[in-house]
C-alpha cells in the first residue's frame, strides 16, 4: 500500500473511544424539582414486571434509539415516556460527564428541571413509583463506597504458549467502586448513585 492513501485516511479520521461502536448507549435524566423547602431530585422505582433490575431505584432513561437526533433528545424522550409529562415541562437540560461501564455500556447523563410536578403520571409498565429526595440530603451525606474485584479467567483454549509467563502470567485485575445512598428506607446505588455523586461534586 502506498504512503499517501495511508496518510489521507489517518488525517480524515475523527478519534473516538476504541471499540465504542460495539457499546450499548443509554441516556438518562437527573430530574430536578423546585419545592417549597428547596430543590429535590426525582427518582423512580423500576416496575416489578421488568426483566432487568425490577424494583431498583433509577433515573428516567433508556437506550438511545436510531430515531433520536442525539443523546440529549434521547434523555428527554425517555423522561417524557416514563413520567407521562409533556416535553414542554422539561427545561434547562445540560450534560454531565458521560460514563463507560465495565459491561460495555456508555451512559450519557443530563440534568433537567421538571415544572408542574403534579402532572407527573408514571408509566406503570416501567415505573412502580416515583419519589423525591431533597438535594440538601446528598450535599450533606457522602455515599458509602464498596469495592468489587474482577478476576481474569481465560477460556479453556487460551494460547498460553504465545505469551511470556504462560499459565503463570500475572494478569492485571480490575476493580470497580459501587456507591450507595440510604434515604428513608430506600437504597440508591450503582450507576444511579455514581451519577448523583458526580452531580453533587459538580455543583459544590
Amino acid at each position: 500500500m502506498e504512503l499517501d492513501p495511508i496518510l489521507s485516511k489517518i488525517k480524515s479520521h475523527t478519534p473516538k473511544i476504541l471499540g465504542s461502536d460495539q457499546f450499548s448507549k443509554y441516556a438518562v435524566m437527573v430530574p430536578l424539582i423546585q419545592k417549597e423547602d428547596g430543590v429535590h431530585v426525582l427518582l423512580e422505582v423500576r416496575s416489578l414486571e421488568l426483566r432487568r433490575q425490577p424494583g431498583e431505584i433509577c433515573f428516567p432513561g433508556g437506550r438511545i434509539d436510531s430515531e433520536d437526533s442525539d443523546e440529549r433528545n434521547a434523555a428527554i424522550r425517555e423522561t417524557v415516556e416514563e413520567l407521562g409529562i409533556n416535553k414542554e415541562q422539561i427545561s434547562e437540560v445540560h450534560p454531565l460527564d458521560y460514563m463507560i461501564s465495565p459491561f460495555g455500556m456508555m451512559i450519557f447523563p443530563f440534568v433537567g428541571l421538571i415544572s408542574d410536578p403534579k402532572n407527573i403520571s408514571p408509566n406503570p409498565s416501567e415505573v412502580g413509583e416515583v419519589f423525591t429526595v431533597p438535594l440538601s440530603f446528598f450535599r450533606q451525606n457522602e455515599p458509602e463506597i464498596y469495592h468489587i474485584e474482577f478476576r481474569a479467567e481465560p477460556e479453556a483454549n487460551f494460547p498460553f504458549d504465545l505469551i511470556v509467563g504462560g499459565e503463570n502470567y500475572n494478569w492485571r485485575t480490575r476493580g470497580i467502586e459501587e456507591y450507595f445512598y440510604r434515604y428513608e428506607g430506600k437504597v440508591i446505588w450503582g450507576l444511579t448513585a455514581k451519577i448523583l455523586s458526580h452531580f453533587i461534586k459538580l455543583i459544590s
